[in-house]
C-alpha cells in the first residue's frame, strides 16, 4: 500500500469519479443511468414521506395529549397510509439499488478480466510479481468496490436531501437545535477520523493476508498427490500457520481500533436520542414558545435524522476505510495492467511471418542473467520441415521454446514466426483447461466449424477414441488432470494440434510423456499435413528423421551436426 495516506485519500475521490465515468461510457451506461434516475426519484419519495411522517407523528401524539378521539383516529389512518407508502417505496428502492449494483459489478469485473487476459497480461503480471493476488482483486475487491461505492453515493445523495428537508423542520422548531446538530456532527466526525486513522492501512493489509492464506490452501488442494508423495505436509503446516498468524494478528489490530471507535460512536449515537429532549422539553414544561408535547417527538426524530445525514463519517467509518483500501488495490491492479501493456518486456523483436521461423542474432540469457544460454543464433526453418533441438541441458532448449512463444524476457535479437493463431506450443507437461472435451480439443471459435466426426477421426488415429468414450464423451465436463494420465493428456493435446492445423508446432520433450513408438507416427502425420515441427529432444526423440538438427553447447554456442541434417535444402542456416 502507498505510504502517503493523505495522497491515497485524495486519490480515492479521483478513482471514484473515474469508475463512474467508465460505467457511463460502457454498453451498460444507458441502463445504469435509467436505474440511477429511478433511485433518485425513489429517494425523493422516501424523504418526502419521512417529512410527512414527522408531522403526522407530531399531530398523532398531540391528539393523544388533548384526548381528541376524532383527531387521534384520523392521524392513525394517516400514519398507516404513510407507513404503507414508505414500505412500498423502500422495497422498490432496495430492488433498484441491487439491480444497479450487479450491473456495475458485471461491467467492471469483465473490463478487468478482459484486460487481464488480453495480450498475455496475466503472464507478465505473474512473472514480474506486479501485484499480489490479482484474482482476488478482480472478484472480491470489485464486489466490495461496486457495492460500497453505490452505497456511499446513495448515502451522500440521500444525506443531502435529508439535510435539506429536515434542516427546515428543525429550524422551524428551534434554530438553536439546528446549530447544535451541525456542531455535534462536526466534532464527532473529527474525533472519529483521529481514533480510526490506522484503519485504511490495516484493512488494505487484511485483504492481501486473507488472499495469501486462501491461495496456499488452494495450492494444497490442487497438488495434493504431489504433496502426499513428497511428504511435505509439515512444510505446509508451518507455512499455513504463519499465514494464519499474520492475518489473525492484523485482524486483532483492526478489532482494537474498532473497540476504541465503538466507545466513542456508541456514546455519540446514544446522546442523539436525548439532546433534543434536553433542549425542547424544558420549553414545554415551562410553557414557552407554545411548544406542544408532540413537538418533542418531532424534534427527536428530526434531530436524529439530520444528524444521520451529517454524521456519515462517524456511522460509516469502518466501511469508508475498507472502501479506500479496496479502491487503492483495484487502482494498483488497473495501473499494473496498463503498464504491462505499455512496457516492452524484453529487447527481443518478434515479427510475424506466415511460412517460416527465423532467428536473427538471437541471444538468450538465464533467468538470473548469470550466463548466456544461446549466443547469436541464426537459423531459418521452413513450413513443412522438421527441426530437432538438442543440448547438454534443458534450460537453453526451454528458453528457446519460451522465447519463440514470446514469454522469455531475458532475450535479444529478432525472431520471425507466424502469428500465435498459426503456431502452437506443446509444453513438456500438457495442460488441459476446464470445460468439455470438445472445448479442450478445439480452438475458441471453432466449435461451430469442426464436426464431431472430424474430432472422432483424429482421436481414432491417435487411439484415443475408446478412452474418450470411457471418460463420458466429447460433452463431458470434468477435472481432466484426475481423469487422464500424463501420456493421455499429451496425446489429447496433440489431437488439438491436428484439429487446429497450424503452420508450425513446437514439441517440448515429448519423450517425457510418450513412448518412442508413438512419437514417430505423430511426426509423420504432422509432416503429411505440411505442418512444420520443432522438437526439443530429451528421451528418444532423436531417433527419427529430421531436416535439420540444432545442437546447443553448454557455453551457449551452437552447431548443425552434418551427419543428422538430411534434406538440408529444406533448412537454411542464416550465416
Amino acid at each position: 500500500m502507498p505510504t502517503d495516506r493523505k495522497q491515497l485519500i485524495l486519490d480515492t475521490c479521483k478513482r471514484f469519479r473515474h469508475a463512474i465515468r467508465l460505467l457511463a461510457k460502457s454498453d451498460q451506461g444507458p441502463k445504469a443511468l435509467a436505474f440511477a434516475i429511478t433511485l433518485v426519484l425513489l429517494m425523493l419519495g422516501i424523504n418526502g414521506l419521512n417529512v410527512i411522517n414527522s408531522y403526522v407523528g407530531r399531530d398523532f401524539i398531540s391528539a393523544i395529549q388533548d384526548k381528541d378521539m376524532a383527531g387521534f383516529q384520523y392521524q392513525a389512518w394517516l400514519y398507516a397510509a404513510v407507513f404503507i407508502g414508505s414500505s412500498v417505496v423502500a422495497v422498490f428502492y432496495r430492488f433498484t439499488e441491487e439491480r444497479l449494483g450487479i450491473l456495475w459489478r458485471e461491467q467492471l469485473t469483465w473490463q478487468l478480466t478482459d484486460a487481464y487476459l488480453s495480450k498475455r497480461t496475466y503472464f507478465r503480471l505473474d512473472s514480474a510479481n506486479g501485484v499480489p493476488n490479482p484474482d482476488q482483486r478482480i472478484t472480491e475487491d470489485v464486489k466490495a468496490f461496486t457495492t460500497t461505492t453505490l452505497s456511499f453515493m446513495l448515502l451522500i445523495i440521500n444525506g443531502t436531501m435529508t439535510a435539506i428537508s429536515f434542516s427546515a423542520v428543525l429550524w422551524r422548531i428551534r434554530p438553536f437545535l439546528f446549530c447544535v446538530a451541525v456542531l455535534y456532527a462536526l466534532v464527532g466526525s473529527l474525533i472519529t477520523v483521529w481514533i480510526g486513522r490506522r484503519m485504511i492501512r490495516l484493512n488494505y493489509n487484511q485483504f492481501d493476508m486473507e488472499a495469501n492464506f486462501r491461495a496456499d490452501l488452494i495450492h494444497v488442494r490442487e497438488n495434493s498427490e504431489s504433496i502426499a508423495l513428497a511428504h511435505r505436509e509439515g512444510r505446509f503446516k508451518v507455512r499455513l500457520k504463519k499465514r494464519l498468524g499474520d492475518l489473525a494478528g492484523n485482524f486483532r489490530r483492526i478489532i482494537r481500533v474498532n473497540r476504541n471507535l465503538g466507545f466513542f460512536t456508541n456514546g455519540y449515537n446514544y446522546f442523539i436520542q436525548i439532546i433534543p429532549a434536553l433542549i425542547i422539553a424544558p420549553m414545554f414544561i415551562l410553557g414557552r414558545h407554545g411548544i406542544e408535547f408532540g413537538v418533542i417527538t418531532q424534534s427527536t426524530m428530526a434531530f436524529g435524522t439530520l444528524l444521520g445525514a451529517f454524521s456519515l463519517i462517524v456511522t460509516q467509518f469502518q466501511s469508508i476505510s475498507s472502501f479506500t483500501a479496496v479502491t487503492a488495490r483495484l487502482h494498483l491492479l488497473s495501473e499494473a495492467i496498463h503498464k504491462s501493456n505499455e512496457t516492452k518486456p524484453s529487447a527481443m523483436e518478434i515479427e510475424e511471418c506466415p511460412d517460416r521461423i527465423g532467428y536473427e542474432n538471437v541471444t538468450l540469457h538465464a533467468g538470473d542473467l548469470s550466463r548466456v544460454l544461446i549466443a547469436n543464433l541464426n537459423l531459418e526453418i521452413k513450413q513443412g520441415t522438421r527441426c530437432l533441438v538438442t543440448g547438454a541441458g534443458d534450460e537453453p532448449k526451454v528458453a528457446l521454446f519460451r522465447a519463440t512463444a514470446g514469454v522469455w524476457d531475458k532475450s535479444e535479437g529478432k525472431i520471425l514466426r507466424p502469428g500465435l493463431e498459426n503456431i502452437l506450443f506443446l509444453p513438456e507437461r500438457p495442460y488441459l483447461p476446464p470445460g468439455t472435451l470438445r472445448d479442450v480439443l478445439l480452438r475458441t471459435g471453432q466449435e461451430d466449424v469442426t464436426t464431431d466426426d472430424e474430432i472422432t477421426a483424429v482421436l481414432r488415429k491417435l487411439a484415443l477414441e475408446e478412452i474418450v468414450k470411457h471418460a463420458g464423451g466429447l460433452g463431458a465436463d470434468r477435472d481432466w488432470d484426475e481423469v487422464f494420465s500424463i501420456g493421455e493428456q499429451h496425446l489429447l493435446s496433440i489431437a488439438r494440434l491436428f484439429l487446429a492445423k497450424p503452420a508450425f508446432v513446437f514439441l517440448d520433450r515429448p519423450g517425457s510423456s510418450l513412448p518412442t513408438s508413438q512419437i514417430g507416427p505423430i511426426l509423420d502425420m504432422l509432416t503429411e499435413q505440411h505442418i512444420g515441427v520443432v522438437v526439443l529432444s530429451k528421451n528418444g526423440e532423436s531417433h527419427f528423421r529430421y531436416d535439420t538438427h540444432l545442437e546447443i553447447m553448454p557455453d551457449g554456442t551452437w552447431s548443425f551436426p552434418a551427419e543428422t541434417t538430411a534434406n538440408s535444402d529444406l533448412m537454411d542456416p542464416m550465416i
